[in-house]
């Protein structure tokens, strides 16, 4: 029996996504001088006595003050930071105004961002959910495991509903040691439950950096004439004239991005929406150098 993995399509769909991820990535990094990322885990052991030779930039400046002693910092090195990439892959997510659907646009996402981390030799886990998490890729810190990650991104279809808090719950009970947790998602689904998904990971310690990814048609409403709108999480079908609801439509929907921001900002959540029809490459570029700004 052929594998599936040996599956034409989902090799050509693996390798552009990887071929994607090192194309963006390497060209951020050209013009990096210093990884946003690097230092998570480093934390402070204990001190001990200055000797000729120790690097002075470890003085400890107020034991020196008060003692009139010197005494080395001594730090502990955990293994490099593990980012946990939690992908929405639920229904609401295949939605496209145009030949980019925003679970494509997210895969590329996190073919990226697993790609960088990677490329820093730091640790990358990545869960694809949508009611429940339905594909995992375990932690790693090796490069050479990309295109694996990979083809698991580029095989999985949408089917179901979406379960952000669930997904959310679910590693804050299993991740023990504290990482960084990025969720990619259009953020389709219970504000509440979503709110304390978020706080559940922040009380374990997690770092949470929130990807909302939407079509511009979601954002805009451009549409005219009669519409029929189908539900994709098995919401039914509305025949409607998008000129009589549009005002509303936009008054609802700007509301819920406020909320969401919001919700986001009160839980110290660095927040970046995106809609489909942006340069991955430039969101990515902004961001990361935003990051460094503020974490130097």
């Amino acid at each position: 029996m052929t594998s599936p993995l040996l599956d034409p399509e989902a090799i050509q769909k693996a390798e552009y996504l990887g071929l994607q991820a090192r194309t963006i990535v390497e060209g951020y990094m050209a013009g990096a001088h210093k990884s946003p990322f690097r230092g998570f885990a480093i934390e402070f052991a204990q001190h001990r006595e200055y000797v000729p030779g120790d690097d002075t930039r470890h003085l400890d400046w107020k034991v020196l003050g008060r003692s009139d002693r010197y005494y080395i910092k001594q730090y502990e090195q955990e293994t490099n930071f593990v980012a946990h990439l939690l992908l929405d892959g639920s229904e609401s997510m295949k939605y496209g105004s145009s030949r980019v659907a925003k679970l494509d646009y997210a895969k590329v996402m996190a073919a990226c961002l697993a790609y960088l981390i990677l490329l820093q030799r730091d640790a990358a886990a990545v869960t694809v959910f949508d009611d429940t998490p339905r594909e995992h890729f375990p932690r790693t810190d090796s490069l050479a495991k990309i295109n694996a990650l990979c083809t698991l991104l580029s095989r999985f279809a949408p089917t179901e509903k979406t379960s952000i808090a669930a997904s959310m719950e679910a590693l804050a009970q299993k991740t023990r040691r504290r990482g960084i947790v990025i969720l990619i998602s259009d953020l389709m689904d219970d504000e509440d439950k979503v709110l304390r998904g978020i706080q559940h990971l922040r009380f374990a310690g997690h770092e949470v950096i929130v990807f909302h990814v939407l079509d511009p048609f979601e954002v805009t409403f451009p549409f005219q004439g009669t519409v029929e709108f189908i539900g994709l999480e098995q919401q039914g079908k509305v025949l409607t004239r998008p000129a009589e609801i549009r005002k509303s439509y936009l008054a609802e929907f700007g509301a819920f991005l406020d909320r969401v921001k919001s919700t986001c900002d009160r839980n110290g959540c660095p927040y970046i929406r995106i809609t489909t029809d942006q340069p991955w490459h430039e969101v990515l570029t902004a961001y990361l150098g935003t990051r460094q700004h503020r974490y130097g």
